[in-house]
């Protein structure tokens, strides 16, 4: 509203936000979703609203700008429905309804239906509730590296061969727990252009572990030595399928040829209701400047070629034998049940 200091700061802060996201100044889909969820939270509490059904078109415009500003952060996405949900429920409970009575089971889904509601009725006690359920997932974020690194010791043996690509912080977290009570040794595939592997193995050495980095190219070759995989990914999509770093999709199908597990590490707060593929590269990938592998210096080369440098692959669910999230391990045939879980149906398209 003109004048109300409180919306024009909470603008702004959206604006800026979408202007990180942009230029890609957010590192990690951990920070960008917990400060998606800081946003949320302020819309919640800075703008004027009388019923659920009002704050939930107000966070869904918000969210579609946010979502706009770059696509292929999901994990924005994720933050926005997540919120849809809270609201839904906490509505439901200052109802008196329990909405997920009616989510029990696909039979009862298909049978009778979910009873509409246009949660047009305006609630004492709403925004509070909303706020608190927000301030919980936002500490449930903040602990899930931490939870995923608790279960290391279940899946890392003493003097096994473990082999990754590229750095994800997740899955760097997780080897360092396992170090503190197995001896095992680590490939690390370096996951060029970027060669974001050469400082996870560095990190890892640092810590005492044994850690080997060879070319993306001699993953196939390794392979057969390497007792288990274990992989992070950007994002987990419907299917169970992964959306992850340049160079996973090779490692995946070398663990099929030569039977290796491949487990996946990755919180809740990645997993989307998007069924993407690698078929629709533009709403699903993300392209570079290909300076990493055609240096602009190469003027006359460069000007006859065209270089698509592609940050992430799709891997599909086969691939995948094991997901290992913040609430313990599940097979990727599991994940519809994990989205029912944490979206409503009706938040899937924002």
């Amino acid at each position: 509203m003109p004048g109300d200091g409180k919306e024009s700061e909470l603008t702004e802060r959206i604006e800026t936000f979408m202007g990180q996201l942009r230029q890609r100044q957010t590192p990690g889909s951990y920070n960008v979703a917990y400060t998606t969820l800081d946003i949320l939270r302020r819309v919640v509490s800075q703008t004027r609203w009388q019923t659920a059904k009002d704050l939930m078109v107000i966070v869904k415009r918000e969210g579609k700008r946010l979502v706009s500003a770059q696509p292929s952060e999901t994990v924005v996405g994720n933050m926005i429905r997540r919120v849809l949900k809270i609201i839904r429920e906490e509505y439901a409970r200052l109802r008196g309804q329990n909405e997920e009575g009616d989510q029990e089971s696909l039979h009862k889904l298909l049978v009778a239906g979910v009873e509409d509601d246009d949660y047009s009725l305006s609630l004492h006690g709403l925004k509070p509730a909303v706020i608190e359920a927000i301030n919980e997932m936002m500490t449930e974020l903040e602990s899930s590296a931490d939870n995923i690194a608790m279960q290391a010791l279940e899946h890392i043996h003493s003097n096994e061969i473990i082999m990754t690509v590229g750095r994800s912080r997740t899955v760097e977290s997780f080897l360092k727990s396992a170090a503190r009570k197995r001896k095992f040794q680590v490939i690390v595939a370096e996951g060029g252009p970027f060669y974001q592997g050469q400082v996870l193995a560095k990190n890892l050495a640092e810590k005492g572990i044994e850690t080997v980095v060879i070319t993306d190219s001699a993953v196939f070759a390794m392979m057969s030595r390497v007792n288990k995989v274990i992989i992070g990914t950007h994002t987990v999509m419907a299917n169970g399928g992964l959306k992850a770093i340049n160079g996973s999709h090779g490692i995946a199908l070398a663990a099929k040829h030569h039977s290796v597990p491949v487990i996946v590490c990755a919180s809740l707060f990645k997993l989307s209701p998007q069924f993407l593929v690698s078929s629709d590269q533009s709403a699903f990938n993300r392209f570079v400047s290909p300076e990493e592998v055609l240096s602009f210096s190469e003027g006359d080369l460069v000007s006859k070629v065209h270089i698509p440098n592609p940050v992430f692959d799709y891997v599909p669910p086969e691939l995948v034998t094991l997901f290992i999230s913040n609430i313990g391990g599940n097979a990727p045939s599991y994940v519809y049940r994990l989205l029912s879980e944490l979206y409503h149906p009706d938040d899937h398209d924002l």
